[in-house]
């Protein structure tokens, strides 16, 4: 079940650009690029499935409900049900 919203997933994306990026300028086989990379490749594929385990083991979500619905788009985070 999806628990990210669009938005989230947007900046998810924009992140991980980031990561890579600095990966680069500090050098993709030094320890703090190998770290970059491996947020990129979670930010990418939370992002991707539209899924985030650890919003799951807080309790939260940014998909905005409209009934039992998952629609896209995210304003807020909500408790997830």
């Amino acid at each position: 079940m999806k628990n990210m919203g669009t938005i989230d997933r947007s900046l998810r994306v924009l992140v991980a650009a980031g990561a890579v990026a600095g990966s680069g300028v500090l050098g993709f086989a030094t320890a703090w690029g190998i770290v970059l990379l491996v947020v990129a490749a979670i930010m990418v594929a939370t992002a991707s499935s539209g899924y985030c385990p650890l919003y799951s083991l807080v309790g939260i979500g940014t998909t905005h409900r409209s009934g039992s619905d998952a629609a896209g788009g995210a304003s807020h985070l909500h408790r997830a049900a």
